[in-house]
């Protein structure tokens, strides 16, 4: 019964750390880059961001461990975000 039933997240960890410094390289040259769009440089920087903000949200702080409602509780502010952006670009189109 000493057991532990602790395992190590190390390797994990490290991962996430490597994947998270590639794509934050990635979002160092995205400007720099010549013949693209604004638009298409702006997007591709807001993914990013987003794609980085999952990956911190759900390994280090631990919402891959959590319950379904704990989740869906975790992704209503993302879905106020989103109706945000709507309105703003429902706003700047009009």
């Amino acid at each position: 019964m000493s057991e532990s039933t602790h395992h190590s997240h190390k390797k994990l960890y490290i991962a996430i750390f490597f994947a998270l410094a590639f794509l934050t390289g990635v979002e160092l040259v995205i400007p720099g880059l010549p013949n693209v769009a604004k638009i298409l440089k702006d997007t591709a920087l807001i993914a990013l961001a987003l794609g980085k903000a999952f990956l911190v949200a759900y390994f280090f702080m631990h919402l891959n461990e959590e319950k379904g409602w704990l989740k869906f509780i975790a992704a209503i502010p993302i879905s106020a975000g989103l109706y945000a952006v709507v309105l703003i670009l429902e706003s700047m189109f009009r």
